[in-house]
């Protein structure tokens, strides 16, 4: 065959296979195609098998060596390429229109993505700035419990500002704080109570009423905030600033009942600026430290008072029992000497503080029913005759008729009333036998009949210890208490 054919040939069935291989990929693309390219598809694909009809008719003309004129066969063939290129090419643009749409929808897309994102970003940062403010309040508010506890608790007043400012410290940013106290005597604002000073210098702290940072807050009665300690003249400590390297200060004055009771002040080691929600929780804990301060002061006071008017009963209570000694000179002595017997035993027995305050009563109102007895009975110098005796054994009685409507003595009764029970149940007034006998009195009766053996009376001498002692161990079991006997013994040294 001649070379010059083997060329086309060669060519025309390459050309013949990638048509073919173009149109089986039409076959499988075409479901693929949008509604609105259907049109456009079936024509290309006509066009594409129209070539694949070309290149085969091509091929037969030169395998057959058949004349056919060239011309018409290039100008049929470039005229279905120039369609076939149009077409194609209107297929791109629309595609790459609709790539473009695609895009800007996508652009679009991630726009409004990008929006709803801060959009979320700005109500999650919205939402943990409320919820920590929301923690921040509940610390507050538990802040503010936990210092309502430790008022009604704890009643000292330099013990509560101590856990005072240890509490809020923390909850307000400040690295230390001090309590001054104000002293309505001398109109000065004095140390109450300080944490987290490195030194002691705090404590010398003495402002008067208008004078200087804390003095103009309680005169004014309003926050005073110092952001920059180093260039300000209204704080006048400072050494103070200088020692413990303070940066920023604040005074609030501490407000009860309309007086002015004292000023929390809080030092900073770094720069501060408080917001308006801070300085509203600074001015609730300062009514709270206004109120812990008037209430411990008021209970002081109340202690003071209660303490004087106890001392006031006591002595009341020993003039008492001076004036009965009085009226007997023989038993000079005599109470205070028993009281210190009985109290002595009491203890050891373990009776508590508390207890042992009623037995000192008792003790020295022992015998306040004998100012009932008439002085012939009580001072005479004979025996006395039964009439006169049940008179005298009357006393017990008319010391619980005298005693008895007074609540604050009625605790004291049991020596008074008791002391001359006997153990065997034949002593008076009431005939109590054993144990039925108040533990105070059945001590109380050894103790009083000691000393009235080992003093010297006008109806007998006064008897040696040994003796005395013996004499008490005759009545243990009847007269006394026979487990008691032995341990008075001991404490009056006798074995």
């Amino acid at each position: 065959m001649n070379p010059f054919y083997l060329i086309p040939l060669g060519l025309v069935t390459i050309g013949a296979g990638l048509l073919l291989a173009a149109a089986l990929m039409i076959f499988r693309i075409s479901r693929d195609v949008p509604d609105e390219l259907l049109k456009r598809w079936a024509i290309m694909t006509w066009f594409v098998f129209f070539f694949l009809g070309g290149y085969l008719f091509y091929f037969v003309l030169l395998a057959l060596r058949v004349p056919f004129p060239a011309a018409l066969v290039t100008g049929v063939i470039l005229f279905a390429g120039a369609v076939f290129v149009f077409l194609v090419i209107q297929l791109s643009r629309y595609t790459i229109g609709k790539t473009r749409e695609s895009e800007q929808r996508l652009v679009d897309a991630n726009q409004g993505l990008a929006l709803k994102n801060r959009e979320l970003e700005e109500e999650v940062t919205a939402r943990t700035k409320a919820e920590e403010q929301a923690r921040l309040r509940l610390q507050h508010l538990t802040t503010l419990h936990a210092i309502d506890l430790m008022i009604t608790s704890n009643l000292d007043i330099q013990i509560t500002m101590k856990l005072f400012l240890e509490q809020v410290m923390p909850q307000l940013g400040m690295d230390a704080g001090v309590v001054l106290l104000m002293n309505p005597h001398t109109q000065t604002l004095e140390f109450g109570a300080g944490a987290g000073f490195r030194a002691a210098g705090i404590e010398d702290s003495l402002e008067r009423l208008g004078d200087g940072s804390a003095g103009s807050a309680a005169r004014d009665r309003r926050i005073v905030v110092l952001p920059d300690l180093f260039n300000c003249e209204q704080f006048k400590r400072c050494r103070l600033v200088m020692e413990e390297h303070f940066r920023a200060y604040c005074a609030v004055p501490l407000v009860s009942q309309g007086q002015v009771k004292g000023v929390l002040e809080l030092f900073r080691r770094s720069p501060f600026a408080p917001d308006r929600e801070w300085r509203e929780y600074l001015e609730a804990l300062g009514v709270q430290a206004a109120i812990a301060i008037d209430n411990a002061t008021m209970f002081k006071k109340l202690q003071d008072s209660n303490a004087e008017l106890i001392l006031a009963y006591d002595l009341t209570i020993e003039g008492w029992a001076k004036a009965l000694e009085l009226r007997d000179e023989e038993t000079e002595g005599h109470t205070r000497r028993v009281t210190e017997m009985t109290l002595k035993v009491a203890r050891k027995l373990g009776l508590k503080e508390e207890e042992l305050v009623h037995v000192r009563r008792g003790a020295l109102l022992h015998d306040i029913g004998k100012m009932a007895v008439p002085d012939t009975i009580l001072l005479k110098d004979g025996p006395l005759t039964d009439q006169e005796r049940e008179m005298m054994q009357r006393h017990p009685q008319h010391a619980f008729e005298m005693l008895s409507p007074i609540a604050y003595l009625r605790p004291a009764l049991d020596i008074p009333y008791g002391h001359h029970e006997w153990w065997d149940g034949s002593g008076y007034p009431r005939k109590l036998k054993g144990e039925q006998i108040p533990l105070a009195a059945r001590i109380f009766a050894l103790a009083d009949t000691w000393d009235a053996l080992v003093s010297e009376r006008r109806y007998h001498p006064a008897w040696p210890a040994e003796k005395t002692a013996a004499h008490l161990r005759s009545l243990s079991g009847k007269q006394f208490d026979p487990a008691l006997v032995e341990i008075f013994l001991q404490n009056m040294g006798q074995p």
